[in-house]
């Protein structure tokens, strides 16, 4: 048996670099060998033991690399593509992946909705912070890297770059729109960058980090508030004439959430990135009592090749570029490391990429 070495979660608040076996490829399965990886918020949530997960599970979700193995039933792939593939992998047969809810794929369920999430690397299944990668379905989820373009260039596409760009695009921005988006960590960014891009005439970056602010105009924000600095509703619905077209809300708590439909016009749109827990309340004077004509909508990270195609053509053509966003990056030895750096976030660190 053929061993590699992986980033093991071992308990709440211990992870460990191991040698685990090498995943072999099954019917319609393909192991990549893993060039390039990131650490990313949700991986944080599971180390410290808030998102529960299996002792012994490999963590870590956006990868890209170079396929090592094919199996039998997989066409269109040769050993040695450079791929990309999403952090959550619908199997593209299921009645939630042929209405187009890849992010709600059920595995070849009846019904197709009862996994909530697919197959998600580093939370159900093992995941990319490793030398080698087991990718399922992998004719549904391998995206060939079109030449010339870099791994850092497309690394985040895996995960916060959908995620952000799908908070805009679940809220239907049209040319013209004002869009806050509340939050400005990796995924928020993203957001930020998705609002400039669907042709948001005016985007407002909301935190009270002033390296992230400052990344916020880098990305595309026009303005950036601290909230730690002024009453930030009050001032989005003066420099928007009473509201915002639509709220991106992109850390998931309460506050932002509440802070999201005040910042609203009435007949705006919440677009929810954020996983919540405990118990979220709507606020009926917030929600106009109901008779607002608001629009509440949520997405969980869009996944399968289609959609990594789509995205690697964005930054293919210019139009977006995600690399400022790697600030740090480490060795898959290290990378205890690097989950303090990023952790602490320390050293302004926004994004980390693992190398093994």
């Amino acid at each position: 048996m053929e061993m590699m070495r992986a980033n093991v979660f071992c308990g709440v608040d211990d992870i460990q670099v191991r040698e685990v076996p090498k995943p072999v490829a099954g019917i319609g399965e393909a192991v990549i060998r893993i060039t390039l990886t990131t650490i990313c918020g949700t991986d944080l949530h599971i180390v410290r033991g808030e998102y529960p997960v299996r002792l012994g599970l490999v963590i870590g979700h956006e990868p890209v690399g170079i396929i090592d193995q094919l199996g039998p039933g997989v066409l269109g792939y040769a050993v040695g593509d450079r791929v990309l593939v999403g952090a959550i992998t619908p199997c593209g047969q299921c009645r939630a992946c042929l209405s187009g809810q890849l992010s709600q794929c059920g595995h070849g369920s009846e019904s197709g909705y009862e996994a909530l999430g697919g197959w998600r690397f580093g939370n159900t299944i093992n995941g990319a912070q490793a030398e080698y990668l087991l990718v399922p379905n992998a004719q549904a989820n391998l995206a060939k890297i079109p030449g010339g373009v870099t791994d850092e260039q497309v690394v985040l596409l895996a995960d916060i770059a959908s995620t952000g760009f799908s908070g805009a695009e679940s809220a239907c921005v049209k040319v013209g729109d004002t869009v806050v988006v509340f939050a400005q960590g990796p995924i928020g960014l993203c957001a930020t960058a998705g609002a400039r891009l669907m042709g948001a005439s005016l985007v407002i970056g909301v935190d009270s980090d002033n390296n992230r602010l400052s990344m916020s105009k880098n990305m595309g924000a026009d303005i950036t508030l601290n909230f730690q600095e002024q009453d930030v509703v009050a001032e989005i619905k003066k420099i928007t004439g009473g509201g915002a077209d639509i709220a991106i809300e992109a850390l998931g708590t309460q506050e932002t959430f509440e802070n999201c439909l005040r910042s609203l016009r009435p007949g705006g749109t919440l677009s929810s990135l954020g996983v919540y827990s405990g118990k979220l309340q709507v606020p009926y004077d917030a929600f106009g009592a109901g008779i607002g004509d608001y629009k509440i909508v949520t997405t969980l990270c869009p996944g399968g090749k289609e959609r990594m195609r789509r995205l690697m053509e964005t930054v293919k053509n210019g139009r977006v570029d995600l690399t400022p966003l790697i600030t740090h990056t480490y060795s898959l030895d290290n990378i205890v490391e690097a989950y303090h750096l990023f952790g602490e976030r320390r050293d302004n660190v926004v994004k980390v990429a693992i190398k093994p």
